[in-house]
């Protein structure tokens, strides 16, 4: 029988714990693991901006009919705006083109299928660590994954050059993974200079960098945490950028993301576009709408758009301020040096503990987070900071340092 010959898989390494955390009935516990974002109360509420524009949409949306498989073309001019700025489609001549998807990973799977069907011996070189679903997303697209060093977790450092000397083997066309800021799972970003190696070496070697940027606006501001895309998009021939509007206006659950391309010439970028449609059409023929409507419209309405700025900058603004309180407090608890977490950038850390340490934290604390010691730093508010960094130092002798 087709169905009940199927092996039982493990609980998924991040639903899993999400799921761990609500059976247990303790007060106490506190959800470090799945990267939402939540304000000094605990809450992921909707943002006011995005009530707005709902209510907005309620009044004004005159259908529901099908728009294409792009997706919204004004949802996709902003978005274009959002990365490239104003000016995009006169700077580069018709070379830059998005297309909404189902969420960064829809963008990420649209990439794996264009790879698979037009140069299915590209090579994807990944992080490591990475984004947990990075791996899943193209071994599932049949494509050949190559990772490369980025972070060193007991020293809390980035391998740069030990970076750039693994990808010194990219062939061309291969395509080279990268967060654009706000490193998940690590917080560990790259610095202008290093973003400056990095296209030179790309473009030597003829590989197409995919820059993942799931969290724009989270780190410096929205304009700086740009800054490797539009470097990238003034030195380098290709592009892919892969881009999420689930953090940054709060938009988890309607999915909201986009695939933005950059071709050597308008009449490559049109070609380009048309095997993209072709790839959604055979995947998820085309996008959600309402939460790209949204979006749509806050960036277009110039109240909405700066109060949506006033918001994110707060979300911003209380991650770092919780980075800076928690290295404090791990540091005054366990007598280590946690400087990096405060030196980091957007949602999330990586603690250096064991898997008997998150056991004991999850079973003796009600504190949970998922396998790798990867947190959510936004699950920290100033009522519970101080007992997370004392419970982790009660479990010293189980942790890796």
């Amino acid at each position: 029988m087709l169905f009940s010959g199927l092996d039982q898989l493990p609980p998924d390494v991040i639903l899993g714990i999400a799921q761990a955390y609500r059976a247990d009935s303790s007060p106490l516990k506190i959800d470090l693991g799945i990267g939402i974002y939540k304000d000094d109360q605990g809450l992921s509420p909707v943002l006011p901006s995005v009530k707005a524009a709902e209510k907005w949409l309620i009044d004004h949306q005159a259908s529901k009919s099908y728009l294409s498989s792009a997706g919204s073309p004004e949802f996709n001019t902003k978005i274009a705006e959002l990365l490239f700025g104003s000016d995009y489609e006169a700077e580069y001549d018709g070379r830059i083109r998005s297309v909404q998807t189902p969420g960064g990973s829809g963008a990420l799977r649209l990439v794996a299928d264009f790879l698979r069907t037009n140069s299915p011996t590209s090579k994807i070189w990944l992080p490591n660590p990475s984004w947990a679903t990075h791996q899943p997303i193209f071994a599932a697209g049949g494509l050949t994954i190559q990772r490369y060093p980025y972070y060193d977790l007991p020293s809390g450092r980035l391998l740069f050059d030990e970076m750039i000397g693994a990808l010194r083997a990219a062939q061309p066309n291969d395509v080279v993974v990268l967060h654009g800021c706000c490193h998940n799972p690590t917080g560990e970003d790259l610095e202008p200079s290093h973003w400056s190696i990095i296209a030179d070496l790309l473009r030597h070697k003829g590989a197409t960098p995919l820059i993942d940027l799931a969290y724009q606006g989270f780190g410096d501001g929205l304009n700086e945490d740009a800054y490797s895309i539009r470097l990238f998009a003034k030195q380098l021939p290709e592009l892919f950028v892969a881009s999420s509007c689930s953090k940054n206006f709060s938009l988890y659950r309607d999915r909201v993301g986009a695939l933005t391309t950059i071709a050597q010439s308008r009449a490559a970028s049109i070609t380009l576009q048309e095997h993209i449609a072709k790839a959604i059409r055979a995947n998820y023929s085309m996008p959600p709408d309402h939460g790209a409507s949204v979006v749509a419209h806050i960036l277009g309405h110039p109240e909405l758009r700066i109060l949506w700025e006033h918001e994110l900058e707060a979300m911003r603004t209380r991650i770092a301020a919780m980075r800076v309180l928690f290295a404090r407090e791990l540091t005054k608890y366990s007598n280590r040096d946690y400087s990096s977490i405060a030196r980091q950038k957007g949602m999330f850390s990586m603690l250096n503990l064991t898997p008997d340490a998150i056991s004991c934290l999850k079973e003796e604390h009600h504190i949970f987070m998922i396998s790798t010691g990867r947190i959510n730093v936004a699950g920290l508010t100033r009522e519970n900071v101080s007992r997370v960094a004392s419970s982790i130092a009660a479990i010293q002798p189980h942790t890796a340092i």
